[in-house]
């Protein structure tokens, strides 16, 4: 295996055209991958007519219906790339991506992971990140606790490293990202590219953020996880902390205006719990 080696990952479901679309951004590649692998979550359409469609050049992993974060790791688990990519299948890349990755990463060894800037779409119409998007550098695990600031279609990273960390948590139906970039993130630091390299589109109606209530949930069972872990120092435990108790005192506010008492209980008892922790 060659150690430039790249394994492109493209989860799909229900997304014939756009998955369709996504494989043409990879294959028109300057830095052409090693492979490119699209895994059917148990699509009902005809994903598997539009992917077969690019003959040899992909390879097509069909599974039973199980979400993303099995089919990211059923993708990872039969690639053979030293380099991971992954790419949503309503993303697209840019046909210099993968190539100024690889040289980042050649020129930058100190880092296992990195991420491009993005061009965003909301129905179609280009839109501009907020301040509290801005994308992290470095040794950035305070920052990344509040919330997702690396984009699984912007990332490339090393086989390596999601064997140390391990894969996506296929529990979480939602910020299941989120939970693997605290993973790395609480020990690694992250490369940056500046350059906007990545089409991300939003809006539609199957986009994942928004046909899943309540994300915070999720983010709060990840940052249980990761204070559960002990990978954490003992400053970066009190920052998570501070974080839970943030977010479990939010949702507990939102379950009680949705008339959802028990689970408002339950969170708020919670946050009283983190905030005497941080105390001690």
């Amino acid at each position: 295996m060659e150690r430039d080696s790249v394994s492109v990952v493209i989860p799909t479901y229900n997304r014939r055209d756009w998955v369709r679309e996504a494989i043409e951004s990879v294959l028109e590649q300057s830095e052409t991958p090693f492979e490119l692998i699209v895994v059917d979550d148990g699509s009902e359409d005809d994903t598997a007519l539009a992917v077969r469609g690019f003959g040899e050049r992909v390879r097509y992993e069909r599974m039973a219906r199980r979400g993303v974060s099995a089919a990211r790791n059923v993708g990872v688990r039969v690639s053979r790339g030293r380099w991971i990519a992954f790419l949503d299948s309503d993303d697209l890349w840019l046909p210099e991506k993968l190539a100024i990755q690889m040289d980042f990463l050649r020129d930058h060894p100190q880092y296992r992971i990195c991420q491009t800037e993005e061009v965003w779409l909301r129905y179609g119409r280009r839109v501009n990140p907020k301040k509290v998007h801005e994308k992290p550098e470095g040794h950035c695990f305070e920052r990344l606790l509040e919330r997702c600031l690396v984009s699984p279609s912007a990332v490339l990273l090393s086989r390596g490293l999601l064997d140390e960390v391990g894969g996506f948590d296929e529990e979480m139906p939602a910020c299941e990202d989120y939970d693997l970039w605290l993973r790395i993130g609480c020990r690694y630091p992250l490369g940056l590219i500046r350059d906007p390299l990545v089409i991300k589109r939003g809006g539609h109606e199957d986009q994942l953020s928004r046909s899943i209530p309540g994300l915070d949930r999720w983010r709060i069972r990840a940052l249980e996880k990761i204070l559960r872990s002990g990978r954490l120092t003992a400053a970066q435990a009190r920052q998570a902390l501070s974080v839970l108790a943030e977010k479990c005192r939010v949702y507990a506010g939102g379950c009680t205006k949705r008339g959802k008492l028990d689970e408002a209980q339950h969170f708020a008892s919670l946050a009283g719990r983190v905030i005497q922790a941080t105390k001690r």
